[in-house]
């Protein structure tokens, strides 16, 4: 019998809220369909948008009405999958409404073509003629900007009627780990069964019993291997469909293409690999020194997520990780501390693992709801901090709310987690100074540095292994799935040269999600860089520091990426913020190593 429970057993208080979008299917069913009529009414447009001023006010004004009824559907019914994968219903319902999210891209699709046929001068004009339209100053810009990269409207309507075909080989791929995959169950050292599942499998490795975690590792990834073929073709075909689409819109590559959207230099991403790449000695010094407090003569790739305390850590429920995390929150000020608090009491948050239920975390929600922070709390440090992690991104979200409208309300990846790693470098310097418990503070300064490591490191070799995978796809050469093992496992000894890289791990790149969202996972490297810096800044300077990086909050999309950044005090177009977040865990890797002593 599966030791996951059902979600009937889990209490509502941990539970998110979703009855406060829909109180009910019937509800979302009536604004499906009241939204669905609405989109047809962006047609009568097509041709006119820069007519005069007030048109193009009125364009705006519909296109927003419709995109956030849009968005709220489209969130109710993937929130209500997330709950249970294998439910119907639900992923009928988030089919329907990812066919809605695909039609009203179709339906819009020609208003940015017909935007970049007005010169900088005549937008300015019409803002002389309704002010009104100021409030797009920077969006008008950022559409002419990508004038090069846009095609005719009935290209642009094509590609986004494709977007459904273009972006399926995610949906399989999630569908296949979450839903299909059925991992091997095992028995721990007292005679237990326990089921590996994918939330729980990291974890599992953090079990003090080395036999017991090579069982785990062994019968999780021997799983992947009977799936070896199908992961392949879907990663493959996700690639091919990435270097298509950037071909498509004039560009030479998949990565130029995914990271002039936020207009983030391709130079960004090189400088975060060759950084990281020069400093692997600080990595391979805590890989040898994970051997050495294991007292092992070869570290194992089993071995890789123990603790340097050499065991599972302090058991932390949820409630009181709650509480850390809030009291942790003090520097950025009360009010910012006190909505988070009232936050967790308004059920922003789904707790627990139950059956069928997404993996991993994530924060959602829409410009006109609460925030909605997805779990599978395990009662540990780590879990401790992937809250923090969440809730920095829903108050991203609730500020950016608060003084932006619409238009500059969905900032980019490549900010969002900076908000979301602030919370967990303040929540390790909460913890350090005010717990005095000698093996708790050792078991957060263990969080500290794995965060780093699979944060900035790990999150680097992923970059480098998509890189890479388009490269050759780019190329013409075939992506096989001996291919990619082999690619990934070359990185895979590199950055883990004191360790023992063996075959199983070849597969490790089948089991991330984010592969299938392409370029996407570099920008957890380098926010948890820009956080470090911000946050030494915070507690060097203090309010002002604090009042900046609020500030930064604030703006959402108002500004390109490393604009907005420099309002928090950090400059991402040099190696300087990534070589002193290196420099930080190579710090915190000598106290580790004394306090071992």
């Amino acid at each position: 019998m599966s030791s996951v429970p059902d979600r009937s057993e889990i209490d509502e208080e941990y539970t998110w809220d979703l009855e406060s979008i829909y109180a009910s299917d019937d509800d979302w069913e009536e604004a499906y369909e009241t939204v669905s009529e609405r989109i047809e009414d962006l047609a009568s447009y097509e041709g006119r948008v820069t007519e005069d001023a007030d048109t193009l006010l009125s364009v705006f004004e519909l296109y927003e009405e419709v995109m956030r009824d849009v968005e709220m559907v489209a969130a109710y019914a993937r929130m209500r999958r997330d709950e249970d994968t294998t439910d119907q219903h639900y992923q009928a319902l988030t089919a329907r409404s990812q066919s809605l999210v695909a039609d009203a891209q179709s339906a819009a699709s020609f208003i940015e073509p017909e935007l970049q046929e007005l010169t900088r001068e005549e937008f300015d004009e019409m803002i002389e003629e309704e002010p009104d339209l100021e409030t797009y100053d920077h969006y008008v810009d950022d559409v002419l900007r990508m004038k090069p990269h846009t095609r005719s409207a009935e290209v642009e309507e094509l590609l986004a009627e494709l977007s459904e075909v273009t972006g399926a080989t995610g949906d399989v791929y999630n569908m296949l780990s979450n839903a299909d995959m059925e991992f091997p169950t095992v028995e721990d050292p007292d005679g237990d069964a326990v089921e590996i599942t994918q939330s729980n499998f990291t974890n599992l490795l953090k079990r003090p019993d080395r036999e017991f975690r090579q069982q785990v590792y062994e019968g999780y990834f021997d799983e992947w291997e009977s799936m070896r073929n199908t992961v392949a073709t879907a990663y493959k075909n996700s690639v091919k469909a990435d270097v298509k689409l950037a071909r498509a819109r004039n560009y030479d590559t998949a990565r130029e293409a995914t990271l002039d959207g936020p207009n983030v230099p391709v130079d960004v991403y090189d400088t975060l690999v060759d950084t990281v790449r020069d400093n692997h000695d600080k990595l391979h010094r805590h890989a040898e020194l994970k051997r050495e407090a294991l007292d092992v003569d070869d570290l194992r790739m089993w071995d890789l997520y123990m603790p340097l305390t050499g065991d599972e850590g302090p058991d932390l429920e949820y409630d009181q990780a709650a509480e850390y995390v809030v009291d942790a929150l003090e520097p950025l000020g009360e009010e910012y501390q006190s909505r988070v608090a009232e936050g967790l009491e308004s059920r922003w948050v789904d707790v627990y693992e139950n059956e069928g239920k997404q993996s991993g975390a994530y924060s959602g929600g829409t410009y006109d709801t609460q925030p909605f922070i997805l779990m599978n709390y395990q009662d540990d440090v780590a879990s401790m901090y992937t809250l923090a992690h969440e809730l920095g991104h829903s108050m991203h979200s609730e500020l950016t709310t608060d003084e932006q409208p619409y238009v500059y309300s969905s900032y980019e990846i490549f900010v969002a987690e900076v908000a979301s790693t602030v919370n967990e470098a303040l929540l390790t310097n909460h913890l350090l100074e005010t717990v005095d418990d000698p093996e708790f503070r050792k078991a957060v300064l263990n969080e500290f540095l794995e965060r780093v490591r699979s944060t900035l490191y790990r999150q680097t070799l992923f970059a480098e292994f998509e890189h890479e995978a388009h490269r050759l796809e780019e190329e013409g050469e075939p992506l096989t799935a001996d291919r990619l093992d082999d690619l990934y496992q070359g990185l895979k000894a590199d950055y883990y040269e004191p360790a023992v890289v063996d075959d199983r791990i070849a597969r490790e790149w089948m089991r991330i999600p984010h592969f299938y969202r392409a370029f996407y996972v570099y920008q957890y490297a380098t926010g948890i860089s820009a956080a470090l810096a911000i946050t030494d800044r915070i507690f060097e300077d203090g309010e002002t520091a604090a009042e900046d990086y609020l500030e930064f909050l604030r703006q959402g999309s108002r500004e390109y990426p490393l604009e907005l950044l420099q309002t928090a005090g950090v400059d991402m177009s040099s190696s300087e913020p990534i070589e002193r977040a290196l420099e930080t865990y190579g710090d915190r890797l000598e106290e580790m190593e004394s306090l071992l002593d």
